[in-house]
């Protein structure tokens, strides 16, 4: 059985945690700052028992100290994208291997960094987007003999829009306001280039129902320099309700919150509701030359509300956690076959959908089923 010990125990955290353990092969321990949170977790009623930790860290060296003291094979990151850095370098320093759920491009340089010669796994940029998008992706761009234009387009959407945003807040604060205020990376005429982030708006209409898309930093991972030179135009962009980006723009820009991001964080999270009945859109589409011919591909998944480990979880959890959870689960079972710096596209699509963990992209699921479960649920 391999010890994981997970930190942050929020959202996703925790639903990382019931997983791994849900699955019989993992022991893991939970670690936050607080330990109350912490212990919350861990006595969350999983099947199996899950042990807390209180950690700083921010502290390389005490993330180094609990990962050999605890005998842990692997750490996964549930932290902040600007709190990774300490625990990558605690990893390297420990010898075992590494995860996280950052959409952040500095902080992957310096995971990228700890990674240089590593016996060991570094994969960051697990989960969604980046994440199963980079290997949707890939596996699609595969298909062709000439890869022309590659559109990622994802989603974590309140199922039932009731506000001027049309949004509910059930991701980070901060990693929201990273990829809305931060540069975006693209593929434009083969070279990697850079975006304004809440620009590039367009609609897009996916089963009757109408979305816009504008560009957020993060999500394309490495995938631009992966493929640059490769492809004529690749960029990725954020799925939202018709009439947000334009509210964005507000609070960004026009009144300078980007400027001001502690503020504009309070704003959010007194204004905005979390949401158990949401929805996850991913929407891939690749365009070439294949077999002669010019072609079009397509991946096209919604992701509703789940029931694991015997509690329900939300659409944005339970599809950022299945993916990281499938990833860390293949580099345990080809230890030898992952080793440095791992990027999410080199990961089998295929592999991933017949996992145990990434079955959750296998199709969509029921969304009458999940949204009855809801209605159903007692609190505990």
């Amino acid at each position: 059985m391999q010890r994981v010990l997970v930190i942050g125990a929020g959202k996703i955290g925790s639903l990382i945690a019931g997983m791994l353990t849900d699955s019989g092969d993992y022991d893991v321990i939970v670690a936050d700052r607080d330990p109350g949170v912490a212990t919350r977790v861990a006595n969350g009623h999983w099947p199996r028992a899950v042990r807390s930790e209180t950690l700083d860290a921010m502290d390389a060296d005490a993330v180094a100290a609990c990962l050999t003291q605890r005998g842990c094979g692997a750490v996964v990151s549930c932290l902040p994208y600007y709190a990774n850095p300490p625990v990558a370098a605690g990893a390297r320093k420990a010898g075992v291997h590494y995860f996280d759920l950052t959409e952040d491009v500095t902080s992957t340089r310096a995971v990228r960094d700890a990674a240089d010669g590593a016996d060991v796994a570094f994969v960051p940029q697990c989960g969604l987007a980046p994440g199963m998008i980079s290997i949707i992706a890939a596996a699609l761009m595969s298909q062709f003999d000439e890869v022309d234009s590659v559109r990622l387009r994802v989603g974590a959407l309140p199922a039932h829009p009731n506000n001027a945003l049309k949004y509910a807040l059930n991701w980070s604060t901060d990693g929201l306001i990273n990829e809305y205020g931060n540069p975006c990376l693209a593929v434009e005429d083969g070279r990697e280039v850079e975006l304004q982030p809440l620009h590039g708006l367009e609609s897009l209409v996916l089963d009757g129902i109408e979305y816009e898309a504008f560009n957020t930093s993060g999500g394309l991972g490495s995938l631009g320099e992966s493929y640059a030179g490769r492809v004529r135009s690749m960029n990725y962009k954020t799925l939202r309700y018709p009439g947000h980006c334009v509210q964005a723009r507000l609070l960004m820009q026009d009144l300078r919150l980007n400027e001001d991001r502690d503020t504009l964080k309070r704003i959010l999270e007194r204004a905005l509701p979390e949401t158990q009945q949401d929805v996850v859109v991913v929407y891939v589409a690749v365009s070439g030359i294949r077999d002669g011919a010019l072609s079009e591909r397509m991946f096209v998944r919604r992701i509703y509300p789940a029931k694991v480990a015997g509690r329900l979880w939300t659409a944005i959890q339970v599809s950022t956690a299945s993916g990281a959870c499938a990833v860390l689960d293949l580099v345990f079972g080809d230890a030898d076959g992952y080793r440095g710096f791992i990027r999410q596209e080199g990961f089998s699509l295929s592999a991933v959908l017949a996992n145990r963990f990434g079955r959750y992209y296998a199709a969509d699921g029921d969304p009458t089923l999940a949204m009855t479960e809801m209605l159903t649920e007692k609190r505990t």
